[in-house]
């Protein structure tokens, strides 16, 4: 058995492939090593995307790198690699025209960073949270807990909003009351409301604003500010205290009507109640 392993350790071919098989593994660890202390020191001061970015060019470059030492253990012409791997990325290039524009677009959206991970984002019909962002797509996932994967192209073209790029958030709710009611006391109720719900801030100050006269009511807007990680518990939460409030106080918010009128020369149409006429005694309907 030791014979034979001292043969095959003197078998020129069986070492060289030993030796690629050590620098494919040592490359691959050193590489994945290496990428992670990039990310390491560069995920607080460039941010999360642009340093999971970085993190895999590192990575994919010291596999090339790994790649072509291998070749060159086995004999390959790095020159004649390089020529093919030249020839075949021109033809890629013609061939997948989409590719290379996400890939463009891709680097657009790192320098801009309009977003980063784990941002909650709406393009288009889409709105969730950003999982990543690769050189040719960004990947999300939605509220209702599906996967979309948007390409880049697409996110240079489309309009993106941010929902959680900076940290407070206004809410805006129409409010509609009666044309009977006193709109000073109304904007009274609606502040104090405001102030008694703790997430609603101080600061900036919650605005009442007249938005006119509607087909049924004084149409108001009430706009309050909170913390963005607080805006779906004003959203719900708000308007129940809004209602109390104005039930508690005798606020009338209508509903929508139809007045029909005549001109001031018309009489009212009259309006009658009427009983079925009984039935004559004797008459027997069922004879």
């Amino acid at each position: 058995m030791m014979d034979q392993i001292t043969a095959l350790l003197a078998d020129d071919r069986v070492m060289q492939w030993l030796r690629v098989a050590l620098i494919v593994v040592v490359g691959l660890v050193l590489a994945r090593l290496a990428a992670r202390i990039v990310y390491r020191a560069t995920h607080v001061p460039m941010g999360e995307h642009r340093a999971t970015l970085l993190r895999r060019l590192v990575f994919y470059a010291l596999l090339v790198l790994v790649a072509m030492t291998a070749l060159r253990e086995l004999g390959f012409s790095l020159g004649v690699v390089l020529g093919a791997a030249g020839v075949l990325s021109v033809a890629l290039g013609f061939a997948s025209q989409t590719s290379a524009s996400n890939l463009i677009s891709g680097l657009f959206l790192v320098t801009e960073a309009p977003f980063a991970i784990g941002d909650i984002i709406r393009v288009g019909n889409h709105t969730g949270e950003v999982l990543s962002i690769d050189l040719l797509s960004v990947k999300m996932r939605t509220f209702d807990n599906l996967f979309v994967r948007i390409p880049n192209e697409t996110l240079i073209k489309s309009e993106i909003i941010n929902m959680t790029r900076f940290p407070i958030r206004r809410l805006d709710l129409q409010v509609g009351v009666a044309y009977r009611e006193h709109i000073p006391e109304v904007r009274k109720l609606l502040m104090t409301c405001a102030d008694a719900y703790p997430l609603c801030l101080d600061e900036p100050r919650p605005l009442v604003i007249f938005q006119g006269f509607g087909n049924s009511s004084l149409d108001l807007q009430f706009s309050v500010w909170m913390k963005r990680e607080n805006f779906l518990d004003v959203r719900n939460r708000l308007p129940e205290l809004i209602k109390e409030s104005f039930d508690a106080n005798g606020i009338e918010i209508p509903f929508p009507h139809i007045s029909v009128y005549t001109g001031s020369e018309t009489a009212p149409f009259p309006v009658e109640l009427r009983q079925p006429p009984a039935a004559p005694e004797g008459d027997d309907t069922n004879a």
